[in-house]
């Protein structure tokens, strides 16, 4: 004999921990649309879906290790909750591509979560996520592919957005050029990235730079902008990497074919980026709604396997996109099983009454926004048939 059901009020605390939220209906809906047609527009892109554990093992080595959530399983290992997907794709393809075919497209979506709050939209600590990642070839034509899609992808949802490109590994070639090694490279590198010419300056003085290096700096944090952005860059290129990156810039956008803007004093995780990266943002959002770039695999015995890709944040999507539901079918309460399949048959959402207490139905109905009710092979107003 079961137990009776326990009252709301018997429940523990409704309180959820800080950085969660509870998802309802009309935003599942939004959010499961939106989902919905990114994965059919990325499938139709050669991207196909997979999936990977929530639950990983924890490793120093990984981008977020030190936000992640960790606990400790049955056997005495220590666990990780998923906190980005690059890393858990990568694991993927060593472990079930090895041998390709290459170039592997692949699609994803899911939750991920972070231990700290971060810069998330709402400061949230379980966010989802979906993108692509285009692995085992470099080059412009790869990029400019993911430019593509990700404009693609954008408009899919009717997001008005424009791409963001950088180059991080530009400015440390810049850096290279003049001379500049150790902790002061480190130390300008942050500088030039939050574009404050108040530390170039500082770190100038510290380091004894020449005011030409100075200069240089100075003119790094003024690349934003349009295609002559990459007419100032050339300008500064003085070395081989730094040159190669802007030639590659440049048949990027020529294969891309439409407008980009260029942040190229951008400098964030030019240690992990090998490559281009790109962003967009929306209009009121201080964040971006879809970010990426290229990286290498380095887990593997053949030096590294090229990758690319993006993801876009749904909560972000949420709130920049457009409404995306189709008309929603009209909701009907259906008092018997022949009401309910005579309903359904109609492209009708049927509710099956739990009572044959009239009055409570149509209380019920009034609150729900319910007008017609189904029974046997007829649909009728209550307030008139019942």
């Amino acid at each position: 004999m079961s137990s009776p059901a326990r009252p709301l009020s018997a429940l523990p605390s409704a309180s959820i921990p800080e950085g969660t939220r509870d998802v309802l209906p009309p935003d599942w809906e939004q959010r499961e649309a939106l989902r919905a047609r990114l994965s059919h527009l990325f499938g139709s892109w050669g991207y196909r879906g997979v999936e990977v554990p929530a639950l990983e093992y924890a490793d120093a080595r990984h981008p977020q290790d030190a936000r992640a959530f960790k606990l400790i399983d049955s056997g005495g290992q220590v666990l990780a909750l998923r906190s980005e997907f690059t890393t858990a794709i990568g694991r993927l393809v060593r472990a079930q591509f090895a041998d390709g075919p290459f170039p592997l497209r692949l699609h994803y979506s899911g939750r991920l979560w972070l231990r700290a709050l971060t810069s998330e939209l709402g400061r949230l600590r379980e966010f989802g996520q979906t993108g692509v990642e285009l692995i085992g070839t470099l080059g412009a034509r790869a990029d400019a592919e993911l430019l593509q899609l990700a404009a693609a992808a954008l408009a899919e949802v009717s997001v008005a957005a424009e791409l963001e490109v950088g180059f991080p590994g530009f400015v440390d070639a810049v850096l290279e050029d003049a001379a500049l090694h150790g902790p002061a490279r480190q130390a300008l590198h942050g500088a030039v990235d939050r574009k404050s010419g108040a530390d170039i300056d500082l770190l100038s003085r510290q380091h004894g730079l020449s005011g030409g290096v100075t200069r240089t700096l100075h003119a790094l944090t003024d690349l934003y902008g349009g295609a002559e952005v990459l007419d100032a860059a050339a300008r500064l290129a003085q070395g081989t990497r730094a040159r190669a990156a802007v030639a590659h810039l440049r048949e990027v956008a020529a294969l891309y074919g439409g407008p980009l803007l260029y942040d190229l004093g951008a400098s964030r995780r030019y240690d992990y980026y090998t490559g281009l990266t790109f962003r967009a943002y929306a209009a009121g959002l201080n964040q971006p709604v879809l970010g990426g770039g290229r990286y290498t695999l380095d887990s593997g015995s053949d030096g590294g396997l090229p990758g690319a890709g993006f993801a876009m944040g749904l909560e972000r999507l949420l709130r920049a996109a457009a409404p995306q539901l189709p008309p929603q079918p009209e909701v009907v309460l259906a008092l018997d099983a022949a009401g309910a399949e005579l309903a359904r048959g109609q492209g009708l959402c049927a509710e099956l009454a739990w009572t044959d207490d009239q009055a409570e139905l149509r209380r019920y109905s009034a609150a729900r926004g319910i007008r017609r009710w189904a029974r046997g092979s007829g649909l009728f107003e209550p307030q008139v048939q019942a």
